[in-house]
């Protein structure tokens, strides 16, 4: 029979999403499971955003909407990202996508040529390896362990893009980190950036709104404007305003790859529907309570997470500053065995294993996201199961032996 083009063979499902169905599988055959591990931020967006979708569908045109994004969305965004200090943008250097990621793999296939090469720090977000892999681009991961507070430095940015690569993807606040840039370490990555004008810079900053402590958020194009003709600002509602599943990302950049995009959009979705978009323009430009609340008691649920964390002996956890995720490293435990269940432990895969069948908890094995002495916990459950959760995880360090 004919075969499947080579392109699939390099696609892989998502390790985030395979755990995530485990643990569902565990919890209908009635296990009593508290899952830490989608990033999902388990909220649900203000009552304008339901009402702006009503109207919507009651006022529903029935006709095609813009490759770009309608207007007032567009705009929305326009007026989202100048509050972010980003500005002097129009229109024309905007795009929206299906979500985030939809956007990043339309910039991988806009920007990447089969062979090119895309440099990004590791720990990385699982899709970042998956989109380069499908576009068959070669990948330079820049290795940030815990000793440097899984944070990029520019003597290793500065090596990396002297290789010239095509794209630099940079994400801040990180996952699965939760690890956030100061405008300090900002300005001095952006320093290195302007040595090397042959590369692209995508800047994915989904969490821009989740910072904590007051660190704020920075971006390249703040410290140096001059890098606004080659940095694309990625962005999503998924997870400011609690709507993974509406599917709306946008990109701010050059206009030449705005349109690149919005050239791909029509070649596949056409538009996004008139129904998410009247959502979109609701959440970005209606009340910011519920964001707001999110992000404290994000900073309060992340306070909770790292007292456990640090109380434990043999882990090493930087303190995340944004984002939702706390990512520990969990290798002291390997070579040890779980006392009540005679399982062994060799790795992160076998930790998260065994945690989840001993004590019905999920996290991702930080191989996943290129740190196998990790694991990421994600802690947007219901507040209720947040202590429950991180006792079940003490308990099982004390296990080992």
């Amino acid at each position: 029979m004919p075969q499947l083009a080579s392109r699939i063979g390099r696609a892989k499902p998502s390790a985030i999403m395979q755990i995530a169905e485990k643990a569902k599988r565990l919890k209908a055959e009635g296990r009593d499971i508290i899952s830490f591990s989608i990033g999902v931020p388990n909220f649900l967006p203000g009552e304008h955003v339901y009402e702006a979708a009503r109207n919507a569908l009651s006022h529903d045109s029935g006709q095609y909407g813009s490759n770009r994004g309608a207007d007032a969305m567009i705009d929305a965004f326009l007026e989202h990202i100048g509050k972010l200090g980003l500005t002097g943008y129009g229109r024309v250097n905007c795009a929206s996508g299906v979500g985030a990621k939809h956007v990043l793999y339309n910039l991988g296939e806009a920007l990447l040529d089969e062979g090119d090469t895309i440099a990004f720090p590791t720990p990385y977000w699982t899709s970042y390896l998956d989109i380069a892999e499908i576009v068959n681009a070669k990948v330079e991961l820049l290795p940030c362990p815990p000793e440097q507070d899984y944070k990029l430095t520019p003597a290793q940015l500065d090596a990396a893009l002297a290789k010239k690569p095509r794209v630099f993807l940079f994400n801040n606040p990180s996952n699965p980190t939760g690890m956030v840039y100061t405008r300090e370490e900002i300005d001095a990555l952006a320093e290195v950036i302007t040595k090397y004008p042959d590369t692209w810079i995508i800047t994915d900053d989904i969490y821009n709104k989740m910072v904590f402590d007051g660190v704020g958020y920075h971006n390249f194009v703040h410290s140096r404007p001059e890098l606004k003709d080659r940095v694309i600002f990625v962005d999503s509602l998924s997870k400011t305003y609690g709507m993974p599943g509406w599917r709306v990302g946008f990109m701010a950049g050059p206009e030449s790859v705005a349109q690149a995009v919005v050239t791909l959009n029509s070649n596949h979705i056409t538009n996004i529907p008139e129904i998410a978009t009247a959502a979109a323009v609701a959440a970005l430009t209606g009340p910011q309570d519920v964001p707001q609340a999110k992000c404290a008691e994000f900073q309060a649920k992340r306070d909770q997470v790292m007292e456990v964390m640090n109380a434990i002996p043999g882990v090493v956890c930087p303190r995340p500053q944004g984002a939702f995720y706390v990512f520990p490293d969990i290798s002291s435990t390997f070579g040890k065995t779980h006392g009540p269940t005679g399982k062994a432990i060799a790795n992160d895969v076998d930790f998260c294993s065994v945690l989840l069948e001993a004590k019905g908890v999920a996290c991702v094995p930080g191989s996943a996201f290129g740190e196998p002495r990790a694991m990421r916990i994600s802690y947007t459950c219901p507040t209720p199961q947040l202590a429950p959760g991180i006792e079940r995880i003490r308990e099982f360090f004390a296990e080992l032996a």
